[in-house]
């Protein structure tokens, strides 16, 4: 397996050969018109007011594999597990819909919007890189998306950004793993930051990537902890440093239980 940005670069090409044949399916036009008449129908950046509380905020992912643990074994339907993570507790879901390397799709999201409240916003996880991709996640039924800016020069990152948050009252949870790319999101003027802590060459995973840059963000912005979190001790030493949010998948999908496996880590993380 290829790790690091060789593995970006093929996650991307491959994203692109399916957006070529998506593009013949529906043309960008209509897919705009398709993704306006699905955005009036929705509250206005969801995923932001659902963190915006004192509680602990757990976004939980639906995520059917991983390029470095294979399959992972989902304990049921897309909708199931979601109707799982609402009941366990969850402010927020995420679903990763990329095909090829984490054997997703946006059938997987459209169920899960199907069968949750609408009070529960929705993120799609992708390799977002062209506004085709924000007019089809939010046709598809998403309040926000995955925008990393490992894989956007500025010009692009900010156009997204705008045509998200701005033209369509969705939210961009603007992805970052270093110190300079926590310096170009906040320069791009996102609102709702994830520090992932994955690191992009190497794939290895440590929570001191979030404690590190938790003090490199505006101070005006969201933190969103991603990657190895487990236990409640994790969310109560990154929420004392300042993250409102935690997104966790791996720990919860592979799980007999999944809305009781939550249920213990939002109790444990309230544990004084």
């Amino acid at each position: 397996m290829k790790t690091g940005i060789d593995f970006l670069a093929d996650v991307v090409e491959s994203k692109r050969a399916r957006l070529q044949a998506a593009k013949r399916q529906i043309s960008l036009a209509a897919l705009r018109t398709a993704a306006y008449e699905a955005r009036s129908q929705a509250p206005r950046h969801a995923l932001r007011n659902s963190l915006n509380t004192q509680g602990i905020n757990v976004i939980a992912e639906i995520k059917r594999a991983s390029p470095s643990k294979g399959d992972l074994s989902m304990g049921g339907s897309a909708e199931q597990v979601a109707l799982a993570y609402g009941r366990g507790g969850a402010v927020a879901l995420s679903v990763l819909t990329e095909e090829d390397y984490f054997r997703g799709s946006l059938d997987d999201l459209r169920a899960v919007r199907r069968s949750i409240p609408v009070s529960l916003p929705l993120l799609r996880k992708d390799f977002i890189f062209e506004e085709y991709q924000v007019y089809e996640s939010a046709a598809a039924g998403a309040d926000a998306l995955l925008l990393i800016v490992a894989l956007l020069n500025p010009e692009t990152l900010a156009r997204l950004l705008d045509i998200t948050e701005n033209d369509l009252g969705m939210d961009a949870l603007v992805e970052v793993h270093t110190r300079e790319e926590m310096h170009r999101a906040s320069e791009a003027g996102a609102n709702l930051i994830g520090v992932n802590n994955r690191n992009l060459h190497t794939f290895d995973v440590s929570l001191d990537v979030s404690l590190e840059l938790a003090g490199e963000a505006s101070v005006s912005a969201l933190l969103v902890s991603e990657s190895g979190l487990s236990t409640g001790s994790d969310l109560k030493r990154l929420r004392a440093a300042g993250y409102r949010g935690f997104l966790i998948g791996e720990a919860l999908v592979g799980c007999d239980d999944p809305a009781n496996a939550l249920r213990a880590i939002i109790s444990e993380a309230q544990e004084s």
